[in-house]
């Protein structure tokens, strides 16, 4: 239990600072959301999206799954998807792929983890989609290159949805971007063009 008292103890650490350094913020925070980015990002605890980005709460709408993936059967993630789409009016989204991603080495290594092996399955087509380019790597190199291949194959998909679609027909501003970060060196980088959805 001391584990969580932890938790709550650093939380009131942190609710005091920003008090003090900016006493509105939690006041305005409370009466609206209007981030201009969604990011679908990989669950791992070593990329903190907001972070990373040097953006406060509220700035980010995020959605997090094991290896950044958007399933066109995931209802979590279509479902944050059309709220960041519709409501929120979001301008950009980003799907933030990390190097050394423990899901795609995992559905690289393709031994059996249980459940999860229904979701690393979808990595695992990305890869025989590939076959031909990632057979020329080996090791970290392989594990990196394929990090790169699932996010730009991720961003693809945003682009398929039906919810991205209906916006692109409406004339709604929407880019999707493909990021990945280095959890070695803490930096960003740009993946392939931007998808620019504006009519």
């Amino acid at each position: 239990m001391q584990d969580i008292q932890l938790l709550l103890d650093n939380n009131a650490k942190w609710a005091e600072e920003i008090d003090r350094e900016n006493p509105e913020f939690f006041d305005k925070l409370s009466k609206q959301q209007k981030p201009k980015y969604l990011w679908i990002g990989c669950a791992d605890s070593r990329v903190p999206a907001n972070q990373i980005v040097g953006l406060l709460p509220g700035e980010l709408f995020v959605h997090r799954n094991v290896a950044n993936m958007v399933v066109h059967t995931d209802l979590n993630c279509l479902s944050v998807l059309q709220f960041a789409v519709d409501v929120l009016k979001v301008q950009h989204i980003i799907v933030c792929g990390h190097y050394g991603c423990g899901g795609i080495t995992a559905a690289l290594k393709g031994e059996p983890l249980g459940l999860i092996d229904n979701w690393l399955g979808h990595i695992q087509d990305v890869a025989g989609k590939y076959a031909q380019e990632l057979d020329g790597l080996e090791g970290e190199a392989r594990d990196d290159r394929m990090c790169e291949i699932n996010v730009i194959e991720q961003a693809n998909n945003v682009l398929r949805t039906s919810v991205v679609k209906s916006a692109k027909a409406a004339g709604q501003e929407l880019n999707v971007h493909s990021f990945i970060y280095g959890i070695k060196n803490g930096r960003l980088k740009k993946l392939g063009e931007n998808m620019s959805l504006s009519a």
